[in-house]
């Protein structure tokens, strides 16, 4: 959910940082471009922290260890938090207000989301207890999933 968008904007903005600079998100205002002047060097580097970001989601996906999701889901709190308190606190001169208010809309979604994962994600692993929890230490010790199938 949270690793896509990551990835496409990173790969973007590293691929093609003036594209990326001059079109994002690609439909409806240019939200980079909004805040001028161009600068190659700042848009290659944000691309790669949101490649960054990307790449740690990615991989909790793929190997969904609890430490690895809490991790990925850090990570991205730590870029998505900064991110949206400046979009809140700063009017980009080149959005309308109501184009403004949608992006700070939409970059708190995520930072919620976040939120919400990271903490169910601690939880879940708080609720455990005796020897089920001494499974799961086990398994993400020696790098086996820490997810179990359901009951059947």
């Amino acid at each position: 959910m949270l690793a896509v968008p990551q990835l496409v904007t990173g790969l973007w903005a590293v691929l093609a940082p003036r594209s990326w600079f001059d079109d994002f998100p690609g439909l409806g205002p240019a939200l980079v471009g909004a805040e001028p002047p161009y600068n190659h060097h700042l848009a290659t580097d944000a691309g790669g922290a949101f490649l960054a970001t990307g790449v740690a989601l990615l991989i909790a996906v793929i190997w969904p260890r609890r430490q690895l999701v809490m991790l990925a889901i850090a990570t991205y709190f730590a870029f998505a938090l900064p991110h949206t308190i400046y979009h809140a606190a700063h009017e980009s001169p080149g959005l309308s207000s109501g184009e403004d208010v949608a992006n700070v809309g939409l970059l708190l979604s995520g930072v919620a989301a976040a939120a919400v994962l990271l903490w169910g994600a601690w939880r879940g692993g708080r609720l455990r207890s005796g020897s089920g929890a001494a499974l799961e230490q086990r398994r993400e010790e020696s790098g086996q999933f820490a997810v179990e199938p359901a009951p059947r």
